[in-house]
């Protein structure tokens, strides 16, 4: 009788998990869970945006309220990066994950960012940096590949400051790293 009953509970058990378990439902967009890049109203850039793979997002406070007018990536190498370093973030990208959907959490004042390519060549299709009061200024690569090295992505001399940034960016290599300071 208790071998029956134990039996019986058992069952019970493993029914009810299997039942819970049944509910949970993954869903995948695209080979390799891809989905579209999505944007908001207003966004600047006007070409067919890739399929990425988005990774995980920090909480961010600002949304983007207001586009500012979009700026072309002069590739210009920087001599070196600043001292004054007041953030810095970085980001591993595989070759094999293809284009990737990743934001930074800065949460910081500065007057500068500064994008490093490590490790190898990325392409990169944009950058968007998210200020404190909503305004977003998005940094258009089109789409280009860049070698290892330090680039200016932005100049904000007066100070302000920046939320979050969220780039799309692939390696071009088996692997890169991707990593942003931004300056005080």
């Amino acid at each position: 009788m208790k071998r029956i009953l134990s039996i019986a509970l058992l069952s019970t058990f493993i029914l009810t998990t299997a039942a819970e378990a049944a509910r949970v439902k993954v869903v995948r967009k695209g080979p390799r869970g891809r989905t579209k890049v999505t944007v908001r109203t207003g966004f600047p850039i006007r070409r067919t945006l890739p399929t990425v793979v988005v990774r995980p997002a920090p909480i961010v406070r600002v949304a983007p309220r207001v586009y500012l007018s979009p700026l072309a990536f002069a590739a210009v190498v920087a001599v070196s990066l600043p001292a004054n370093q007041a953030w810095r973030g970085s980001e591993e990208l595989e070759r094999e994950d293809g284009w990737t959907d990743f934001t930074m959490n800065v949460d910081r004042r500065g007057t500068a960012l500064f994008l490093q390519i490590d490790r190898g060549a990325a392409q990169i299709s944009f950058a968007e940096v998210v200020f404190e009061n909503g305004e977003a200024q998005v940094v258009d690569f089109a789409d280009g590949v860049h070698d290892r090295g330090v680039y200016q992505l932005l100049n904000f001399q007066d100070g302000r400051k920046v939320d979050h940034v969220r780039v799309i960016a692939k390696a071009s290599t088996k692997e890169t790293e991707i990593t942003l300071h931004l300056a005080s």
